[in-house]
């Protein structure tokens, strides 16, 4: 009996994207029959322009090269120096890119399933996403994660 892994991704920044894709990814090569369901922010990996961003903001366990106060993470440009550092060591440790784990997801046949809710609260179209991804409600996902072994919330 092949075992089973349900992700719930519903964060869209750099940091929450890389989990599900990795762990997702390698349930796969273990054997396992994986699925996502991506809702409400974490519907933004799914979508052609895959760009994320990390925000030091609110994050204190984030590395920063010198300790930054809360005040200065909000002016202009810390995100934008922030993501391009978390890209930069990501590439320098040989971690593979976002959209290079998407697609290893779905090489491996690992189901992305978007949200129709939040497909239809943000007025998404279907142009807007890549090939290969299942759209599904909230029960569709439930009917999997009722059965799977493993169902993580990231």
């Amino acid at each position: 009996m092949t075992k089973k892994m349900a992700i719930i991704a519903s964060k869209g920044t750099l940091d929450g994207a890389y989990p599900p894709f990795l762990l997702a990814s390698t349930a796969a090569a273990l054997g396992f029959e994986a699925k996502i369901f991506f809702t409400f922010y974490g519907l933004q990996l799914l979508k052609k322009d895959l760009s994320p961003k990390v925000s030091p903001l609110g994050n204190p366990a984030m590395p920063m090269p010198v300790p930054m106060p809360n005040l200065l993470q909000i002016l202009p440009g810390v995100e934008a120096f922030a993501s391009w550092m978390m890209r930069r060591k990501l590439k320098q440790k040989g971690v593979a890119s976002l959209t290079e784990l998407r697609t290893i997801c779905l090489d491996s046949n690992v189901e992305l399933i978007a949200c129709q809710m939040t497909v239809d609260l943000f007025d998404f179209k279907n142009h807007d996403f890549i090939d290969g991804i299942s759209h599904g409600g909230a029960a569709t996902f439930l009917a999997f994660a009722s059965e799977a072994d493993i169902t993580l919330y990231i």
